[in-house]
């Protein structure tokens, strides 16, 4: 092939971008311009599209500036994970040759420095990681790496005693489960007071941004919240793609805690994951500090419900040197 990069025009590509995304097997919605618009002019971005004189756009590749260091250039500073994005026909020395082209572009333009957000294994339809492999003969090296409990629905673990007796109790509750813009509005006040009294963090989006969203991907965003009452106790956001349901924020009151809420919410959320035909449950991350920290009573709650593991992998490459964009 003979790739090129050109930097994305938001006027001129965003459809010819979310038409590649729907195509490509290690794409989701996250790589979306309708995902990715949401950040307004949040983040500086430098995103490219790939394609060959001869047979037109092959790939793209989301990236912005990192807001703390205008010399380094992430695949995505504004999203889990990024990457190479391609329609499924770069193999091998193919996706090399498009992974120099991309890094000699920003070096060219003067950044120093490139990250490199892997999309994890589980979301590909099929298993396309050529771009490791790439990253490897230029020499990137790991700078992080996140654990994250995943259920494989064609071969799932065994649920705990615990797990299955809480989902028990949970059960007998007589617990109301709600989705819908309600649920939501419902359940955000919740999770920021879960995220805040016992993380000390908060929600990525706002519930402005998520509203957004899920208006925005109605058949990729669903929250599934159990009340009491009339009361909010628990719940989760899923993404769907078409490989795996992930759970982008889980939270429950004390309330939801007491009766296990939890529990029976995610026996819902796995039991549709596995009958829409998605591969995997991706309960999310357990990691701190860039993932140096793993919180083990949140991994053990997750993987107690029969799940596995799998990893996100996070790379650089050092654009000052040659062998990060000359193939050898």
């Amino acid at each position: 092939m003979n790739l090129r990069a050109r930097l994305f025009q938001p006027e001129r590509d965003a459809g010819v971008w979310d038409e590649l995304c729907a195509r490509a097997p290690m794409a989701t919605l996250l790589h979306t311009r309708r995902f990715l618009s949401y950040h307004g002019a949040r983040f500086s971005d430098c995103s490219l599209l790939l394609a060959d004189t001869a047979s037109g756009l092959h790939g793209v590749f989301p990236a912005a500036v990192d807001p703390s260091d205008a010399s380094c250039v992430v695949s995505h500073p504004g999203v889990t994970y990024g990457g190479l994005v391609h329609d499924g026909l770069l193999r091998g020395e193919a996706v090399l040759e498009a992974l120099a082209v991309v890094t000699r572009h920003y070096a060219e333009t003067g950044f120093r420095l490139l990250r490199y957000k892997a999309v994890p294994v589980i979301y590909h339809a099929g298993s396309h990681q050529d771009d490791l492999y790439a990253l490897f003969r230029l020499g990137a090296r790991v700078y992080r790496r996140d654990l994250t409990a995943v259920i494989d629905l064609r071969f799932p673990g065994i649920p705990s005693a615990r797990r299955r007796r809480a989902a028990r109790r949970a059960e007998r509750a007589g617990l109301d489960f709600v989705r819908g813009e309600k649920a939501l509005e419902a359940f955000w006040p919740v999770l920021e007071t879960t995220l805040a009294e016992r993380y000390r963090v908060h929600p990525v989006h706002t519930f402005e941004e998520i509203q957004i969203l899920a208006r925005r991907f109605p058949d990729n965003i669903e929250v599934l919240v159990a009340f009491d009452k009339g009361t909010a106790i628990a719940g989760t956001v899923l993404f769907h793609s078409r490989s795996a349901t992930h759970a982008q924020y889980i939270a429950a009151s004390d309330a939801g805690r007491d009766r296990h809420a939890l529990d029976a919410v995610f026996a819902r959320a796995i039991a549709e994951a596995r009958a829409r035909g998605a591969c995997y449950f991706d309960f999310g991350i357990s990691n701190e500090d860039e993932g140096r920290v793993l919180n083990e009573g949140l991994y053990r709650f997750k993987y107690e419900f029969g799940a596995g593991s799998a990893v996100h992998e996070f790379y650089e490459l050092d654009l000052t040197k040659r062998e990060s964009y000359e193939l050898t």
